[in-house]
């Protein structure tokens, strides 16, 4: 693809002018690490104000389209919606830690049909649309993403975000799976991040457990549109057509196409 389609056009630039306040908010953030101010409702206020901001601007993409901030458990089977997440990896932007994005996904009839996620701290913009592969913006061309090639499990690098509760036993059982398994891992803090790490080649799998929705779903386009794969934990492979597949699983793990074995150990 090498433009973007008219609904893309319209998401990029939404998600974009959407988050316009986050270049201000995120500079004021880093500087407020050192004072003894409180800094929580600055955070929150950033959220809301992008959460406002998308509402609009998508309204005028799609004004019938449910907007859906909230992590969902079940998307209407007609109609179209957005599930949005104004800020992905809340608590590393909370602490002017860079690693945090802004994700779309535009529904319809209970299917993904196109997704964004846009890193407005990095100002890297990852996009996909269901058949038409997915990309990086570039200045002059866009980069086609293509998931990692490799096939050694003893090197493959694993992202894991846990959303679970820090004290909840899901949340000691997540991790134990991944340090048992993994020779190396990181935890990115934000699962949008992670899913386009994935989609990337940057790591060879990206394992969520208990995390928004709505941020997966975004990502998970991006993931089968560069050739990987998505599992639950029951390592069945998951479609973005079938969305009521993934909202019945907030375990999944995204890969390339080599891991199975490793992913078994996971699951």
């Amino acid at each position: 693809m090498s433009y973007l389609s008219p609904l893309l056009t319209m998401l990029v630039n939404a998600v974009k002018k959407s988050t316009s306040n986050l270049d201000r908010d995120f500079s004021e953030i880093e500087r407020l690490q050192s004072s003894v101010r409180p800094y929580q409702n600055f955070v929150t206020n950033s959220y809301n104000k992008t959460a406002q901001n998308l509402r609009i601007e998508l309204a005028k993409i799609r004004p019938d389209a449910l907007f859906v901030e909230n992590s969902v458990k079940t998307i209407p089977a007609k109609g179209s919606c957005f599930l949005v997440n104004p800020i992905d990896g809340l608590n590393n932007f909370s602490r002017g830690i860079a690693l945090f994005a802004t994700t779309v996904a535009y529904c319809e009839n209970g299917e993904v049909k196109a997704s964004v996620i846009y890193n407005r701290a990095s100002d890297e913009l990852y996009f996909a649309e269901k058949g038409n592969g997915s990309y990086k913006e570039g200045f002059r061309s866009h980069e086609r993403l293509r998931v990692s090639t490799n096939k050694d499990e003893t090197f493959a690098l694993i992202s894991a975000q846990v959303g679970y509760d820090a004290t909840s036993e899901d949340f000691a059982k997540s991790y134990n799976r991944i340090s048992k398994v993994a020779s190396q891992s990181r935890i990115l803090g934000s699962v949008s991040v992670a899913m386009y790490y994935a989609a990337a080649g940057k790591t060879d799998i990206s394992a969520s457990f208990g995390n928004n929705l709505n941020s997966v779903v975004a990502g998970l386009l991006l993931v089968k549109e560069a050739g990987g794969y998505v599992y639950n934990l029951d390592g069945k492979e998951i479609a973005p057509a079938k969305l009521e597949e993934v909202i019945a699983s907030e375990n999944i793990v995204a890969s390339n196409n080599n891991m199975e074995a490793l992913i078994k150990k996971i699951a």
